[in-house]
């Protein structure tokens, strides 16, 4: 990964209003720097994969003994534990990281040395007793999504780092529902393909349930699946490829993720980077908040946060449990999911990594475990319980299943009805969503979620770091945003166009070897 040409103004991030040559031109690597790359490391016997200078990726390829001599770091081969369970076998990275003095600070991060499993996909299945369960229709209804639209005119992106889909399941799917499905297409990131049928209750589960959650509540939308390694490169390839498509996809849904605390700062960054770029180019990346609560699986049993969604340029979906009519859409009870230690919980809290984003001021997040201001997860939520979970066909079999990893691809379809409706597209939508909402208040278009908790964390009125600012009322929520000033897309919003982006100087940094 390599540095931008100047910084990128979170003014020009919330416009959402660049386009790829615009993105490159101003933010993204210096073409003399990604020269100066390729003959640095090919003078020293490194091979150049390919180049993107918007992305600011640069991939090369050599022997063991010469990338780590080049990057000054050591490279075992070990099995661990995966973190969706199970063994793997990969390569680990043994002390830090160098690049040669003359790419200091051109050089941002280096990725893939080390290809240990990234993110688990946050997923459940329902045990046999059900409380209840919804086809992605009724949820429709429930969270009434604006009648008249059904994405079309929209990409919608989802990231998958394993797993397969069969076009039968999906046709036999959502023929089931009475409904025509959208084009759904596979692509290929760093080698990854759709394998379907390997894996019915674990990666296949996760893909099969954010297609047909996207693909039923927007089923004139064209969905694209990307497909990569369970990597750290791999999962920047596939945000970066989905992002700088032609056309741009109006929202990636992505539900994989992992406490922030065990990504490696430098894979964080450029993960948190790769989302601003998306954002810059209007597109809005729903991200599931997680599935182990407040710990998020921690060791030390503490409050974390779940990342990507952590990122301040990722819209973070956490989750409910929900008693409603499908027909008619009436809600008896809706709460924080929390089946109790081991047994799922949705996650949320505050970020020791980013500070909270100014859009977040006035909402009332809470300090964090150390006492730091940082980012409040998640920003919204959806029902995640798998005990009031989505009626889905994984490889043949219908089955209910829960988890955020629902409700981030909900939230992408929402997101394209959306756009549908207004002709805009919302890049980061949090600001529009947040506006001027003052804690303890409900923010238009959405429907508070008051009761439970998640372990560290209470429901209450308002913002909460259990659901956020709530469960959505789609049509409230159109019209909110088509009568509010300055929101993504309308006269007098802050970096439309006319309104170029603040430049900054580019920063380069001392001294022969710089640490990764």
């Amino acid at each position: 990964m390599l540095r931008r040409r100047s910084e990128l103004p979170e003014g020009v991030v919330s416009a959402g209003e660049l386009d790829r040559d615009g993105l490159a031109a101003q933010y993204g690597a210096d073409p003399a720097d990604v020269q100066l790359v390729e003959e640095t490391l090919t003078g020293l016997g490194a091979r150049i994969v390919s180049a993107d200078a918007p992305s600011r990726r640069l991939r090369v390829a050599g022997s063991v003994a010469l990338l780590t001599r080049i990057f000054g770091t050591d490279l075992r081969e070990v099995t661990s534990d995966a973190p969706g369970g199970g063994a793997v076998a990969h390569r680990q990275r043994v002390g830090g990281l160098s690049v040669p003095s003359q790419l200091d600070g051109v050089i941002t991060a280096v990725l893939g040395l080390d290809n240990r499993p990234q993110s688990r996909a946050l997923f459940r299945f329902a045990q046999a007793a059900k409380a209840s369960s919804y086809t992605p229709l009724e949820l429709g209804t429930i969270y009434r999504f604006p009648q008249g639209t059904d994405g079309s005119g929209q990409r919608i992106a989802i990231l998958e780092l394993g797993g397969g889909f069969a076009q039968a399941d999906l046709d036999a799917y959502f023929s089931g529902l009475g409904i025509t499905g959208p084009t759904v297409t596979a692509v290929g990131v760093d080698g990854a393909v759709n394998v379907p049928g390997q894996d019915p209750a674990g990666a296949d589960g996760e893909v099969l349930l954010d297609i047909e959650v996207a693909g039923a509540l927007a089923p004139g939308a064209e969905l694209l699946v990307y497909f990569a390694p369970n990597t750290d490169d791999g999962f920047v390839d596939a945000l970066s490829e989905a992002a700088h498509a032609s056309p741009a996809p109006v929202a990636i849904s992505i539900s994989w993720g992992q406490n922030e605390d065990d990504w490696t700062p430098q894979a964080r960054a450029a993960f948190d980077g790769a989302l601003a770029d998306a954002a810059a180019l209007g597109v809005t990346v729903t991200v599931a908040a997680g599935d182990d609560g407040s710990t998020d699986r921690a060791a030390d049993g503490k409050a974390h946060v779940d990342f990507p969604a952590a990122s301040p340029h990722a819209l973070a979906c956490g989750g409910t449990r929900l008693t409603a009519s499908g027909s008619s859409g009436e809600v008896s009870a809706e709460t924080v999911w929390n089946n109790g230690a081991g047994h799922g919980a949705t996650g949320g809290g505050v970020s020791d990594t980013f500070d909270r984003p100014a859009w977040q001021q006035s909402v009332g997040v809470p300090a964090g475990p150390a006492g730091q201001s940082g980012r409040g997860v998640p920003d919204v939520a959806a029902v995640a319980d798998p005990q009031t979970g989505y009626r889905i066909r994984v490889d043949g079999s219908d089955e209910v299943i829960g988890g955020t990893s629902a409700v981030a691809p909900l939230w992408a379809a929402l997101i394209a009805r959306l756009a549908q409706a207004t002709g805009k597209r919302f890049g980061l939508l949090q600001p529009a969503l947040y506006g001027a909402t003052a804690a303890g208040s409900v923010a238009p278009g959405f429907r508070d979620i008051t009761e439970g908790n998640n372990g560290a964390y209470q429901a209450g009125p308002g913002w909460d770091a259990c659901t956020g600012l709530g469960v959505p009322d789609g049509t409230a929520l159109l019209a909110a945003l088509q009568s509010t000033p300055g929101a993504p897309g309308t006269p007098g919003a802050p970096g439309t166009p006319g309104t170029p982006g603040k430049r900054h100087k580019r920063h380069r940094h001392p001294g022969h070897r710089r640490p990764a």
